[in-house]
């Protein structure tokens, strides 16, 4: 049996930023790995639902942490009416936590960054705060909710959605994203940051005086995207948009289809049949 026909170890890592957030990070590490992923999970996913993609990685080689969302899964918050956060707290609190985490289980390999929707947009800005840091950027099912690269009808929709979402965080204290079918129970900020870049797509982190734009325009690691061609979350126009904001990233997309996933070719069932899109991703 070679090194990576070994099942991976299954770690845990407990993270605990200075504001008081804990949470776990999930890592599966097959021996003799060549490189690492972090990935960031969509909006209101919990990390755990990524250890199908997770393992399939690790059947090759490569080494994966699941970033958990601060709210969700194993995170000891839950967003309310006394407790908030937004981008700031996300991109300068949270994501640096894991991504230090796992520099320091394993260093002196490439590591790759990467997310599915909202988590392959914070990835990216992640991205651009480092960029000297990551061999890859890969984006899944993702791309920017700037409302102009949506096609008609649906995105002449939106500006209402982005302006009734962060109304609704307010008044009930947090979005309730469960009874809406979008995302979990989010917070009134990130509810609020996420709106401000639907309306007019630059990317911004309230309270937090870091230039994401210009972050992104510093990328210069290969972009792999891969797409869903029934996935109205993340069309191929809103991915080119994400990625026009990476110009001296090279970039590749594939778009699957159900006959290539062996699934319905949306958001999120590949998440159980990930086979497909590591097969692309690796490519």
């Amino acid at each position: 049996m070679n090194a990576i026909d070994q099942p991976a170890l299954h770690e845990e890592i407990p993270l605990q930023s200075q504001d008081g957030h804990a949470c776990t990070l999930i890592a599966r590490i097959p021996a003799g790995a060549s490189s690492a992923l972090l990935w960031v999970p969509a909006l209101g996913v919990a990390a755990r639902h990524y250890l199908p993609f997770a393992d399939t990685l690790a059947a090759k080689g490569m080494a994966v942490f699941v970033h958990e969302w601060r709210g969700n899964g194993s995170s000891s918050l839950r967003a309310g009416r006394r407790t908030d956060w937004g981008y700031r707290e996300l991109l300068g609190t949270d994501l640096p936590l894991s991504h230090q985490a796992l520099r320091n289980r394993l260093p002196g390999m490439p590591h790759r960054i990467g997310g599915h929707s909202l988590g392959g947009q914070l990835a990216a800005c992640h991205a651009g705060q480092v960029p000297d840091d990551f061999a890859a950027l890969w984006l899944v099912g993702s791309g920017t909710p700037y409302w102009r690269t949506f096609p008609a009808p649906r995105g002449y929709a939106l500006p209402f959605f982005y302006q009734f979402a962060p109304w609704l965080a307010r008044a009930c204290g947090a979005l309730p994203g469960r009874r809406l079918g979008f995302g979990g129970d989010e917070a009134r900020g990130l509810i609020r940051d996420w709106a401000r870049v639907g309306l007019s797509g630059r990317y911004r982190a309230a309270g937090w005086p870091v230039d994401l734009e210009a972050g992104m325009r510093r990328v210069r690691a290969p972009l792999r995207g891969v797409l869903f061609d029934d996935d109205w979350l993340a069309p191929e126009s809103s991915l080119r948009a994400l990625m026009a904001k990476l110009p001296d990233a090279p970039a590749h997309v594939t778009v699957l289809d159900h006959a290539r996933l062996g699934a319905r070719a949306d958001h999120f069932a590949w998440m159980k049949q990930p086979q497909a899109v590591v097969d692309a991703l690796l490519a």
